[in-house]
């Protein structure tokens, strides 16, 4: 998944912004509710990007949400303990941390990481024809809201939430 965090820098120097640049400063909020308040921005900016047929957007969108409420998960000292660690576990590791988490019965391994995977790579790619008719994404919403319900960040409630800026979430040419 290194090549999806270089690519979210790419963005950030291409002027492109994902749905929390401008509403919070991470940094200000602290380990813990920093990334729990990215998470939830990112859910709500990728339905409302899945709405307005921004299939692209809006993986990107929720896989960054799926990262955020797994490292505000594990930021917390008291989660963080009952968590069964492995020797070459590497927590700083999207991958590695979903597989821990399962291993852990904080999630039950229902949700496939390797699919969320192959599609934020596609969508990276721009492999994924911005249409609703070819991605099913009310689905992909739900079994992926699954674990954010698992994980303890849904169900909240949004108007608890900075505003959204009105503008795409990736500036494309011609928009």
């Amino acid at each position: 998944m290194m090549e999806i965090i270089e690519s979210q820098s790419t963005l950030k120097k291409e002027g492109k912004t994902l749905p929390h640049f401008g509403l919070i400063n991470e940094d200000a909020l602290g380990p813990v509710k920093g990334p729990l308040m990215r998470a939830k921005l990112h859910i709500r900016g990728a339905r409302r990007r899945f709405e307005r047929g921004q299939i692209t957007d809006g993986i990107l969108a929720l896989y960054d949400a799926l990262c955020s409420a797994m490292d505000w998960y594990i930021a917390a000292p008291e989660r963080r303990r009952g968590l069964v660690v492995k020797e070459g576990d590497d927590l700083m590791n999207d991958e590695s941390l979903y597989r821990v988490l399962v291993r852990s019965s904080v999630l039950d391994g229902s949700f496939n990481y390797q699919e969320m995977s192959s599609l934020v790579m596609k969508a990276l790619d721009k492999d994924i024809q911005e249409s609703t008719s070819e991605f099913d994404w009310r689905e992909f919403m739900k079994k992926t809201e699954t674990v954010f319900t698992a994980l303890g960040v849904m169900p909240f409630d949004e108007k608890t939430l900075p505003e959204e800026r009105p503008e795409p979430f990736l500036k494309r040419p011609g928009q």
